[in-house]
């Protein structure tokens, strides 16, 4: 069967009857729910805290499940296909990896992003005891350089004891502090959008679902580690194995619309509704299944995005089963900094989205 039969083939396959008869998912909808996820805290590897507000947050008929790597698992409906959405808990950081005699912190990063957008600003140490607060103290040279080269943390002590007084010892996080803030109509910004916005999106995905009207088993998880390596999805992979039918990441569309950015590549403008990323680092997905969903959506009145980006999803460690991955994401400006920007109606469509699938392909 070629690409354009098997695209019809999917289209037809679609169970019949009422779907999406519920109102629209509002911007007010999703900024209720991203607004405490944003502004929880939760380096890769101890996603812990965020994991519970997701689990305080789910339907009453949502049985969740931690597996022993930390994901969170709720699975709606029965039989098959298994469809799998995934979502990663956990933030970019740092992690203490010494402290020097002068009682400054160490650190080594945890996730990929600019040194240089955290020199010489507030730093939250995160203890068992509680949060110690410091700064990422500004270079020593006035040498002029884009990498600020080894950052270290300053909480205010003149020697190793004191800070370990504190309760600050090696394999603490540290984050800067954050604040999710709506800007100018739809628009928003803060920290860790990527990917509490995808966590946002099954959340509402979930509130809507009936799973007695689900015609096949739709499993959601919230993944941790993605940030170090895809870690928490592997281990959801490997658990599965050839069970699903497909996966769908649901992550960050690093888009070039930003004034400064070049246009010819990963162009997803924000507001203009999520993106398929057909292509990314870590994985293509198949073209009849792009042209599937987008004529689905299209059918229901979603705006449905596709393009290419950088970057890896969780559901590239789906492929070595042979599950084709489909991710999906919303368009962010500056990523990975802390000022990511997104138009809350990307995010209300990205909901929409995942609920279709589960309810219709």
């Amino acid at each position: 069967m070629n690409a354009r039969g098997l695209s019809i083939f999917l289209l037809l396959s679609i169970p019949s009857g009422a779907a999406m008869a519920q109102r629209p998912i509002t911007v007010q909808d999703a900024e209720r729910v991203l607004a405490p996820l944003v502004e929880a805290y939760g380096v890769s590897g101890t996603e812990a805290p965020v994991r519970e507000l997701v689990r305080r947050q789910l339907p009453a008929w949502a049985r969740a499940e931690t597996d022993t790597a930390g994901n969170l698992w709720v699975t709606a409906g029965s039989g098959e296909p298994l469809v799998v959405f995934v979502a990663h808990l956990d933030e970019i950081g740092f992690r203490v990896k010494g402290i020097r005699d002068d009682g400054q912190l160490l650190l080594e990063t945890r996730g990929g992003f600019f040194a240089s957008l955290y020199e010489a600003e507030p730093a939250l140490v995160h203890t068992p005891g509680g949060i110690v607060p410091g700064v990422f103290p500004p270079r020593d040279s006035a040498i002029v350089r884009r990498n600020p080269g080894e950052l270290r943390v300053d909480v205010g002590t003149s020697d190793r004891a004191g800070t370990e007084a504190l309760g600050v010892a090696v394999g603490a996080t540290v984050t800067s502090p954050k604040r999710y803030v709506r800007l100018a109509n739809t628009r928003a910004t803060g920290r860790s959008f990527d990917d509490r916005v995808g966590c946002t999106a099954l959340l509402l995905a979930l509130k809507r679902l009936d799973p007695a009207k689900l015609h096949h088993a739709v499993t959601f998880v919230f993944s941790v580690r993605e940030e170090i390596g895809l870690e928490g999805a592997e281990a959801v992979a490997n658990a599965l194995g050839l069970s699903p039918a497909r996966v769908h990441a649901i992550d960050t569309f690093v888009s070039a619309d930003a004034p400064l950015e070049p246009k010819a590549y990963a162009l997803a403008p924000l507001g203009r509704g999520p993106v398929i990323r057909a292509l990314d680092n870590s994985a293509a997905a198949p073209a009849p299944l792009v042209d599937s969903l987008r004529t689905l959506a299209r059918a229901h009145r979603i705006p449905l995005q596709y393009g290419t980006t950088s970057g890896g999803n969780d559901g590239s460690t789906f492929l070595p089963w042979g599950v084709p991955d489909v991710a999906i994401g919303w368009p962010l400006r500056y990523s990975h900094s802390p000022v990511e920007t997104i138009d809350l109606r990307d995010v209300a469509h990205l909901a929409e989205v995942v609920e279709l699938i589960a309810e219709r392909w």
